[in-house]
């Protein structure tokens, strides 16, 4: 049986937790910050946990990682 390939842009993109949780840079970061408040831009340092939905999905893409 041959391996399962793991999508190349999940593997840079997201890690796993302990639990299972998939863990994701925060969005809105990047660029246009002058826009943002300084409380929202202090509100996305880090990193975020996805949702449950969202985690399916990326567990989908990453079946050595996470699992199926």
């Amino acid at each position: 049986m041959p391996k399962m390939k793991t999508k190349s842009g999940a593997k840079k993109r997201f890690k796993f937790t302990a639990k299972g949780k998939v863990k994701t840079g925060q969005a809105g970061k990047r660029h246009r910050l002058i826009s943002n408040t300084p409380e929202r831009t202090r509100t996305l340092r880090g990193t975020g946990v996805l949702s449950d939905s969202e985690t399916q999905r990326v567990k989908r893409w990453m079946p050595y990682g996470g699992g199926i």
